[in-house]
């Protein structure tokens, strides 16, 4: 597999100084591993923290920035952050108003993130931690034990992160991350496997005119393999799957998903299939956000995620928002 890499084992600190070139507005420590929101601490306000592992850009280094995350932990490819770079991102952010970990549900982020909150609370950091787990396609997987954190990911640091922004305090904050994730349910498809720097081929094999429904996000298997389908039938079947677990009884905010190698062009098309999926449920769409947000690499692929969101909710989604990836009313 060709690459636009200089060797595998540099691929994360090469790509790390490339972003500190490109974003003078953001502090990035690349032999530590951590990128931070350059007026970080912001004086009374609750940081916030996520991280994971590499690959899935711009989760989460892209996310960094006003209304958004103070800092993310970028670890190895598909590898979680280790408890000392997570540590050391929440005294980097700590105003004294507290600290907020956003963790997707995968072992290694729990487990690490765990440790990175006693390490941070024997500093005197007060540290809180919301949980991520929307993935409805499969319970339990090879990297983790419940639902997996996928894209509610963004969700949640967007809201969470304006009502940060706004001042309210840790616990209102963590109030509000909890409410997004309840409220958040994703599915993904992928149409051909991702390829690690290390490895140089496939992940896994999924033959030519075959899809993989439900997959993770390292490639983890998800409920069925089918013949190839209709971008109008994967998203019928997307939906349904979401819709059934979610039961919406308010609007919705839908992210239409890149996984990293599909053309915006076909997710524009999937995004009119999900709109007509979900109108024909009876799913009013208040907000959409169309293109490669929580990827895999080079994974050609989608994923769906909705959010029910009541006023307060979208208000909060609307607020401004300056980050490399992601940036409106400013």
């Amino acid at each position: 597999m060709k690459m636009l890499i200089n060797v595998a084992e540099t691929v994360v600190a090469d790509a790390l100084r490339g972003m500190a070139a490109a974003h003078p507005e953001l502090t990035v420590d690349v032999d530590n591993r951590v990128i931070v929101r350059r007026d970080a601490p912001v004086a009374g306000k609750v940081g916030l923290v996520s991280g994971g592992g590499s690959g899935h850009e711009p989760l989460h280094g892209g996310f960094v920035g006003r209304g958004m995350l103070d800092a993310a932990c970028p670890g190895e490819i598909f590898t979680s952050p280790v408890p000392d770079q997570i540590a050391r991102a929440a005294a980097a952010v700590d105003s004294g108003a507290g600290v907020l970990f956003i963790v997707k549900n995968y072992t290694g982020d729990v487990l690490n993130f765990d440790m990175a909150a006693e390490l941070a609370e024997d500093e005197g950091v007060q540290v809180a931690k919301v949980l991520v787990n929307d993935d409805v396609a499969v319970t339990d997987s090879l990297f983790t034990a419940g639902r997996r954190g996928t894209g509610a990911t963004l969700f949640v640091e967007k809201i969470a992160g304006a009502a940060a922004e706004e001042g309210a305090p840790l616990e209102r904050v963590e109030s509000i991350a909890r409410q997004v994730n309840a409220s958040s349910r994703s599915f993904g498809v992928a149409l051909a496997a991702c390829t690690t720097p290390a490895k140089g081929s496939p992940t896994f094999d999924l033959p030519s005119g075959e899809l993989e429904l439900g997959i993770g996000i390292h490639g983890e298997p998800g409920r069925e393999r089918r013949r190839m389908m209709t971008s109008g039938e994967i998203a019928d079947f997307a939906v349904d799957a979401v819709v059934d677990d979610l039961h919406p009884r308010s609007a919705v905010i839908a992210l239409v998903n890149g996984m990293g190698a599909t053309p915006l062009l076909e997710l524009y098309g999937f995004n009119a299939e999900v709109q007509r999926a979900l109108a024909v449920r009876g799913v009013t769409v208040a907000r959409t956000l169309v293109g490669n947000y929580v990827t895999s690499l080079d994974m050609a692929g989608a994923s769906l995620t909705v959010c029910q969101v009541d006023e307060e909710l979208l208000r909060l989604w609307d607020a401004p928002v300056s980050t490399p990836a992601l940036r409106w009313g400013i």
